[in-house]
Parts: C-alpha cells; structure tokens; sequence
C-alpha cells in the first residue's frame, strides 16, 4: 500500500529523516516505537505530506504522491489521520464535526453522513454524544471522536501519531481498544505510540527509530524478546 523510497527530511541544517526505505502492505499494523526525537512523527507526517519530504518518493496505493502534479487532497481522501491533540472543531457538535469532511467533499449527502455518523458513535459508545460539543467532553472521549470522524471518510488507511499521548492513563485504554478492533476488522494502520503493550499486542510489525533511521525492525514478540540493536536494548530496559 506504501511504498517509501530514500525518504529524507531536514528542517534547516536539522537532519530528521536519513535515507528511509520502507514498504507498508494492505492489512499490515505497523508500530513505530522509539525515543523523543527520533522522527516518528516526522516519518508518519511524510506519509500523507503534512510534512514535505526534502528528498526521496512516496508511492501510496500506486499514487506517488510526492510527484507536485498529483491532487494530495484528493489522496488524503483515503489516509485517515488521528493526532496527539484530537484537533476537532470547538464550534461544531460532535456529529458536525464527524460529518463535515464526508459532506464538503461530495463522499455522500448530509443525511447519508448523519446516519453514518451515528453508526460509528454507537461503535464507541458516545452516540448520546451526538449534539454536545467538544468541551463537554473527556480526553478520552474526544479521541475516540477523532478517530471516529477519520473513519467516516471510509479511509483505505489510517495513521495515529501518538493518539494516548495527552490522555490520563485511565482514558488510555478505552482509546487503545478501538483501535485493536479496527486492527482486528483488517484496516492498514501505522502508529507511532509509546504504549509497549499495544505495540506487542496488536502490531503485525514493530519498526525501532532512533536518529531519523529505522536501526530495528520485527513481529513483536521477536523484536521484544530477542533486540540486536543496542539502541533498541537500551530503549527497552528504560521502557519495559
């Protein structure tokens, strides 16, 4: 589904990304662990060109899309993106701010989005949630309507750049656990989290960064079990 080919990123003389290649395939849940700084995030803004790459080829389901010609809206269209700080809209109401993208964009009509909508709240139990507005909600609650409202644009593949991050730990789970389910339904996924757990229960692949390369990678419980690297050691006996 991705393909990502000698991908680097500075930010002035900052080298961020160093000579990334990296092949994602449909169903994959690829987890990307690592420290602070290591470019995790920078390596998944790439993927949808929230950030510019400075050199190297994105391909996305067959689309490069780092070529300057291609609509990257219109690809976007199909990567769902959930962030650390849920980013939804304080003036809308939870189903505002679910059905706006599917309905400015011609996805489906505004009753089609509407029932849509509360399709997806059900799912995460917050459908008595559909007329409140962000403030009225819990962290955790605000983030499983962030992912809600990455999913009513029926996305081909969703990316979360570090999605329990800003919760308090209790908020954690009930988070992490639509995210395992939309995991076990066969959505390709790719996120950077510091949750160890998560990443060895429901990664189909760990990758390890650490100065803007990928110095490990593996299925978990290989990758836990047995680290090479010894960057990756010393992250795990400090994480673990």
């Amino acid at each position: 589904m991705i393909y990502v080919d000698h991908l680097t990123k500075s930010f002035g003389d900052h080298l961020v990304l160093d000579d990334i290649s990296e092949h994602i395939a449909p169903g994959e849940k690829v987890v990307v662990i690592g420290p602070s700084g290591s470019g995790k995030s920078t390596f998944l803004r790439c993927l949808n060109l929230l950030e510019t790459p400075t050199s190297g080829k994105i391909t996305f389901n067959g689309t490069e899309i780092t070529d300057p010609k291609v609509k990257i809206d219109e690809v976007r269209r199909q990567m769902g993106m959930v962030f650390q700080h849920f980013n939804l809209f304080a003036n809308l109401t939870i189903r505002k701010n679910i059905t706006l993208a599917p309905v400015r964009t011609g996805l489906m009509k505004q009753d089609e989005a509407d029932e849509l909508a509360i399709t997806l709240l059900k799912r995460v139990n917050l459908a008595d949630k559909a007329d409140a507005y962000p403030v009225q909600l819990s962290g955790g609650q605000k983030q499983r309507i962030a992912i809600v409202r990455a999913l009513a644009m029926k996305p081909k593949l969703m990316l979360f750049d570090e999605p329990t991050s800003a919760l308090d730990p209790e908020m954690v789970g009930e988070v992490l656990e639509v995210m395992k389910e939309l995991a076990d339904e066969g959505m390709t996924m790719v996120v950077v989290t510091h949750e160890m757990g998560f990443a060895r229960e429901v990664g189909s692949r760990v990758l390890f960064m650490a100065d803007g390369k990928i110095l490990e990678q593996n299925e978990p419980a290989t990758l836990f079990a047995n680290p090479q690297h010894p960057r990756l050691k010393d992250f795990l006996s400090k994480v673990l």
